[in-house]
């Protein structure tokens, strides 16, 4: 019996010794919490934004009605290229054409009239001539008719000459006084009607100049008639038809537009970027578009405009104009310049853009998700139970509020916060400029463990890839 109790005893013995060491194992592991962490390492980073939105040309023109009235033709149809000052349609213009005509023939009547007025007026200043020499004619004649008198004058009272040849002297010199007043007489009439003829010149310069602004403004309303393309480019959109009737009114107006003109020698991606993402953006950053209906290309090109006013997501409006919340979601316009266009790029096709905001060589990363948030209080020890807890300063209060940026480092099977600054953020990895070194070794997950995790508690790493279970 002795022996057998001792045996009894032995095997009591030893199982006591199993579950104190079984329950000192378990005591040892409680609060230790199964982690996964991985190695930091130096990579090269690259920060981009992805947006969608659609292709534009940069320079399109929107051909409106100037004039009310039936399309009696169109010159072009949709997709073809058209050349600056190129007609592209007419609307029925009987009624300003024959105005244009009537006004044309006004001016020719006026112009024929100017021109018997001008040769009037040269035929004036013909004879005005001819009087003048007449004048100058009499003029001297009658000085020698006067020296002809003076002299036989004295020579008669000398009793040189007979009497009768005196009186025949002295009648030429009357005569000659005759001739000049008459001479003089038609220099004043040819005045006048040089003058005159003048005047009714003058008056028919004056009567072109208004007939010639008259078909000036009639041509005008009938070139209101016709559309022109203002520029180069391709015909993009074209809703009207041969017969239908326009009229003018607000550019993009039913009936008011006739077709659309696009500049394609420059094309355009508009793109959406969100809020949040904006202020990363700058002008001539590179930019990688993808069109969907262009599969398995990329275009590269570069950033051109940003837009600084917000547009609701929802309703395309400015926030300042939008009628709805104000917490809803917004874009801003950003405009990619492509540098080599492909010739089927087309306006309107979705796109999408991935423009390269930064990129750093050689640097610190880490994995975003194992980058977390922890208040100066969660990192201060816990006072033990029972002591003395001096009551806090609101100052105080709010420094422990405080939220820190940071990640877990595993030292020692211990999980201990470190704060860090970071950098550009990459696909997937995010830049560490401060707080980590080479070859730490941090939490990286499991996601819940890393919003939960307590400083310096227990960790114990598993990086064994999750078992797949097959399925059923």
């Amino acid at each position: 019996m002795k022996t057998k109790w001792k045996v009894t005893i032995g095997i009591v013995a030893l199982l006591v010794v199993v579950g104190l060491v079984i329950a000192s194992v378990k005591v040892s592991q409680r609060g230790v919490v199964t982690v996964q962490t991985s190695k930091i390492v130096r990579e090269d980073l690259v920060s981009i934004v992805t947006a969608s939105g659609e292709i534009k040309p940069k320079n399109y023109v929107d051909i409106g009605a100037y004039a009310v009235g039936q399309l009696s033709s169109i010159t072009v149809k949709e997709g073809d290229r058209v050349k600056k000052g190129q007609l592209l349609a007419r609307i029925e213009n009987t009624e300003p054409e024959a105005d244009v005509n009537a006004q044309k023939a006004a001016l020719s009547s006026a112009e024929a009239d100017a021109a018997a007025s001008e040769a009037s007026y040269k035929a004036g200043e013909d004879n005005m001539a001819t009087m003048q020499a007449g004048v100058d004619r009499a003029k001297s004649d009658l000085d020698k008719a006067k020296m002809d008198n003076d002299r036989y004058q004295q020579l008669y009272s000398q009793k040189l000459i007979a009497k009768q040849d005196y009186e025949a002297k002295q009648a030429a010199y009357d005569s000659a006084v005759a001739s000049l007043a008459e001479a003089k007489s038609k220099l004043v009439q040819a005045r006048s009607q040089l003058l005159q003829a003048q005047a009714q010149d003058s008056s028919s310069q004056r009567h072109i100049a208004q007939q010639k602004a008259n078909l000036t403004r009639y041509s005008d309303v009938l070139d209101k008639y016709s559309s022109y393309s203002p520029l180069e480019g391709i015909v993009t959109n074209l809703p009207m038809k041969v017969g239908e009737t326009v009229v003018p009114g607000i550019q993009g107006a039913t009936a008011s537009t006739i077709m659309t003109i696009a500049d394609m020698s420059v094309i355009t991606a508009e793109i959406k970027v969100d809020e949040t993402d904006i202020v990363n953006v700058k002008l001539g950053q590179v930019a990688e578009v993808t069109v969907d209906a262009i599969p398995n290309q990329v275009f590269h090109g570069h950033v051109t405009e940003i837009g600084n006013t917000a547009l609701v997501r929802s309703t395309g409006v400015a926030a300042s104009e939008s009628q709805t919340s104000s917490n809803e979601a917004k874009d801003f316009k950003v405009v990619i310049a492509i540098d080599n266009p492909p010739d089927e790029m087309r306006p309107g096709l979705s796109c999408t853009a991935k423009i390269t905001t930064a990129t750093a060589k050689n640097v610190l990363a880490i994995p975003i998700q194992a980058l977390t948030t922890r208040t100066k209080g969660d990192l201060e020890p816990k006072k033990k139970s029972g002591a003395a807890v001096a009551k806090l300063t609101p100052s105080e209060e709010k420094a422990l509020k405080e939220e820190l940026q940071g990640v877990f480092v595993v030292t020692g099977g211990k999980a201990e916060f470190k704060k860090v600054d970071t950098g550009i953020t990459g696909a997937q990895d995010i830049q560490v400029l401060t707080g980590l070194s080479d070859g730490d070794e941090i939490v990286t997950g499991p996601f819940q463990v890393v919003r939960t995790l307590r400083n310096a508690a227990g960790v114990k790493v598993d990086n064994k890839p999750p078992v797949v279970k097959p399925a059923s």
